[in-house]
């Protein structure tokens, strides 16, 4: 692990921190080290200085670093076929949606669509919801209806394209591209009361709205903190959905494939209340570290709204990405690290709390994403502390810190995680 002789960057490091930085556009600030390769939940950059990955990607490399299952599929795959256009199919890729709608619990009927990260996902979902709008009563603006609307929450995050973003609500990253994407509106999350105001806007004489055609959240607000919803307001939502015939969109880029618990976070009754999306979207840990994304359109109904060339992706579904996700699921299956996510995260938030460290207020979270709500606002300089001292952590939020690690994270792992977190001097300066 990194210790406090060589807490400081290396030559080998700074050496390509410099030339980083001469050909990357800035969109990421300077990275924090340069890493070389990694092995289960540790990794060591290319100075030798070795890591405790408590961020996993931000949660993508769901199995860790270099699983030897994963790295076979791969290797095996790219042997046979990396890549085919969509005018043609790959084993792997049918065998994948099928699993992934087996998992996700969806009904006869259901499809998937394939691509490459969650912001693709989710700008699937946004046009889909769009199609069905247009089928919604009201809604035909060329006979004097009114253009159907999607509803997105405060504190929501679904994605950097211009159609994610549209839908994502932290305005530093939204204003400068405006104007979005129309017709995506934004209610307090948490609050049923906005949301009820809000779909109560439909058709009142001249200045009413279109109809809602779909609803589009996280169960968790991730980038917001680590903040789940509610059950109780996600059962208010889906039943307002029910009575205005709009569709629930549930984004479950960070918190799916297992990472809560439960393979999605939908699944977990404290979370959901028990209720059932329309649609669900997909990413970072589905394919263990490989770029993968798509979405779940529940029933055939909604499926079929998607015809030829109305969506597509030149690398969708390739069979390099399905045969990762592939191993990736089967390694999570074998090894039963749906439930290893829910030991383990309990025993990380337990015993963050077990500490005594005064910084720390308060841990939440559902199986292995969590955040630790800090005394001050001081996350970045935690981070920057714990870095130095051979944990990666996140700076979800001034004053919290997310933990993302992977889902074959161990016992040990965890209680050297926390040794380092207890250390940690609550005195550093705000951010």
């Amino acid at each position: 692990m990194v210790t406090e002789q060589t807490e400081k960057l290396g030559s080998e490091d700074s050496k390509w921190l410099g030339e980083y930085s001469q050909v990357h556009m800035n969109v990421f600030g300077t990275p924090l080290r340069v890493l070389d390769h990694g092995q289960g939940a540790h990794v060591w950059d290319v100075d030798g200085n070795e890591y405790l990955d408590f961020l996993a990607g931000i949660a993508v490399n769901s199995i860790g670093y270099a699983h030897p299952k994963w790295v076979k599929a791969v290797s095996e795959q790219a042997a046979k076929v990396a890549h085919t256009s969509n005018y043609f199919a790959t084993e792997p890729q049918i065998k994948l949606a099928a699993k992934l709608v087996e998992l996700a619990g969806a009904p006869e009927g259901s499809h998937v669509y394939f691509g490459n990260s969650g912001a693709e996902g989710n700008e699937a979902a946004i046009k889909l919801a769009k199609l069905y709008g247009r089928t919604l009563p009201g809604a035909t603006p060329s006979i004097g209806g009114k253009p159907a609307r999607i509803i997105a929450l405060t504190h929501g995050f679904h994605g950097r394209t211009l159609g994610a973003l549209s839908a994502t609500w932290k305005p530093s990253i939204r204003t400068p591209f405006e104007p979005l994407v129309p017709g995506i509106e934004f209610v307090e999350a948490g609050n049923p009361m906005a949301l009820y105001e809000a779909f109560a806007q439909t058709g009142q004489g001249h200045y009413g709205k279109g109809p809602v055609a779909a609803v589009i959240m996280e169960l968790i607000q991730g980038e917001a903190g680590v903040r789940p919803l509610g059950a109780d307001y996600v059962k208010k939502v889906r039943q307002m959905c029910d009575i205005n015939h709009a569709l629930l969109i549930i984004d479950e880029v960070q918190t799916g494939m297992g990472r809560t618990g439960k393979w999605f976070a939908f699944q977990r009754e404290d979370l959901s209340g028990g209720v059932t999306p329309d649609m669900v979207t997909f990413a970072k840990g589905v394919a263990g570290g490989f770029p993968m994304g798509g979405m779940i359109a529940f029933g055939s109904k909604l499926s079929a709204l998607f015809t030829p060339g109305s969506h597509g992706s030149t690398f969708a579904g390739n069979p390099l990405g399905a045969a990762a996700s592939l191993a990736t699921i089967g390694v999570i299956e074998d090894e039963n690290l749906v439930a290893n996510a829910e030991a383990r995260g309990q025993q990380l938030r337990d015993g963050i709390m077990a500490t005594g460290n005064p910084l720390f207020e308060s841990a939440r979270g559902r199986g292995l994403l969590d955040a630790v709500q800090l005394s001050h606002p001081c996350a970045h300089a935690v981070m920057n502390w714990a870095l130095e001292h051979g944990l990666i952590v996140n700076a979800v939020a001034p004053d919290a810190l997310r933990f993302a690690p992977p889902l074959n994270v161990t016992a040990q792992d965890v209680d050297q995680a926390l040794a380092i977190l207890a250390r940690i001097p609550d005195d550093l300066p705000n951010d």
